[in-house]
């Protein structure tokens, strides 16, 4: 199962990927620029669907004999640990959105 410390180094390490300043040298200007939660959400969906095919791709290969056992199990591990990256953070969201939801007005 995913943990929060897991998800919070998947979060930063696409944030570094996608060139997003962090930290406390980082400018409104520059987050606007670089793109905001939506676009990183984006960016990592499009990743774990992308790795789902790759999977799939390498399985089929597989059953015609055209692939090596070991590049299926690698990209089958790799599309899990995106969708589990996915489902943490999805997880985390509706939490923090249940927790808004009960913040007195």
């Amino acid at each position: 199962m995913m943990t929060a410390l897991a998800a919070a180094k998947a979060y930063a390490s696409t944030q570094k990927s996608l060139g997003v300043e962090t930290g406390a040298g980082a400018s409104p200007a520059a987050a606007a620029a670089g793109g905001g939660f939506g676009d990183i959400l984006k960016a990592t969906m499009s990743d774990a669907i992308s790795a789902s095919r790759h999977a799939e791709t390498q399985m089929a290969a597989q059953v015609q004999g055209k692939a090596e056992l070991v590049d299926v199990v690698t990209a089958i591990s790799a599309a899990e640990a995106s969708l589990e990256t996915v489902m943490a953070v999805r997880d985390q969201v509706i939490s923090a959105y249940k927790e808004i939801l009960q913040m007195p007005i």
